[in-house]
């Protein structure tokens, strides 16, 4: 079975072209890929997570709430027994965050101007099928 992937847009953050793009990639790629729409709590995203049984979420914030949203996520499915959902991000993140986001459980960050093609071989080889 393809993977299942939910791209999520957490936050007051608008500008949702980079998450679709990468919607698509993955889409095009096999996956099976469920796109959350804007301004989603955290609460949201794992209900909606957990409803599609994703084995991955794809976050997307620009708007410098990374360090806040992205953890929640991941604190949010452990509590829920879901710890084994890999939970990635991209956008605008400062290299002084990634190494910090890594420590609270994203497995993996994209900046932009990441080739698609770097994103889908990192989905293929990080996330499981489902």
């Amino acid at each position: 079975m393809p993977r299942r992937i939910l791209i999520a847009k957490p936050g007051l953050d608008g500008h949702d072209r980079g998450a679709k793009v990468i919607a698509r990639a993955l889409r095009d790629a096999g996956c099976e890929v469920i796109y959350s729409g804007l301004h989603q709590t955290p609460e949201q995203i794992i209900d909606t997570a957990l409803q599609e049984d994703v084995g991955g979420v794809g976050l997307s914030v620009l708007s410098g709430a990374h360090m806040t949203l992205f953890p929640r996520v991941v604190e949010l499915l452990a509590e829920r027994g879901a710890d084994d959902v890999v939970v990635f991000g991209g956008g605008i993140i400062p290299q002084d965050d990634i190494e910090a986001l890594r420590d609270r459980g994203l497995a993996g960050i994209f900046t932009p101007g990441t080739p698609l093609t770097e994103v889908v071989e990192w989905v293929e080889a990080n996330v499981p099928e489902h």
